[in-house]
């Protein structure tokens, strides 16, 4: 799969590897393609993960988080309660 990260142990991207990425999503080869699309999903689940905890580290609510990522509190409670420390339950 030339052109295209399978991701490191973090899931960091730098900017050059990120763009790698996107053009690699929009590959003719399917190949190439899918595994750009893996790394890119990779990417989303830890930048939401960051912010997620940013967020409660500043005092958010979960309904406050649920609200913008338009998603139940139910769901972001059960996706990302159990890693972070909940001091109002």
């Amino acid at each position: 799969m030339r052109g295209v990260t399978g991701g490191g142990a973090d899931d960091g991207a730098a900017p050059d590897e990120t763009a790698a990425l996107v053009r690699g999503a929009a590959a003719a080869d399917p190949a190439i393609g899918l595994v750009a699309v893996r790394a890119l999903r990779r990417l989303t689940e830890r930048l939401e993960t960051l912010q997620v905890d940013a967020a409660r580290r500043q005092g958010w609510s979960w309904q406050a988080i649920a609200d913008l990522l338009q998603v139940s509190r139910q769901a972001v409670h059960q996706k990302h309660g159990r890693r972070t420390r909940d001091p109002r339950h």
